[in-house]
């Protein structure tokens, strides 16, 4: 079945910038039929900022030095 293409708002892009991948996955299934090149990109942009949340998670992590056993805590 073919869908006659109209273009849709670049708001669009903002679901996956402010959800990652589930905002880019929910923007693609809403606009595929009326803009599929628009509801690729959504979809690519949610893969962006997922990988770029995980490597500043790891980033973030790798920074904060380790406990030791004790927590410098006398009981």
């Amino acid at each position: 079945m073919s869908y006659p293409e109209k273009p849709r708002s670049n708001g669009w892009l903002l679901l996956p910038i402010f959800f990652g991948m589930i905002g880019g996955i929910i923007a693609f299934f809403i606009i595929r039929h009326d803009d599929p090149r628009k509801a690729r990109n959504c979809l690519y942009l949610g893969v962006i900022m997922m990988v770029i949340g995980i490597l500043l998670n790891i980033f973030i992590a790798s920074s904060i030095p380790d406990f030791d056993s004790g927590f410098n805590v006398n009981i």
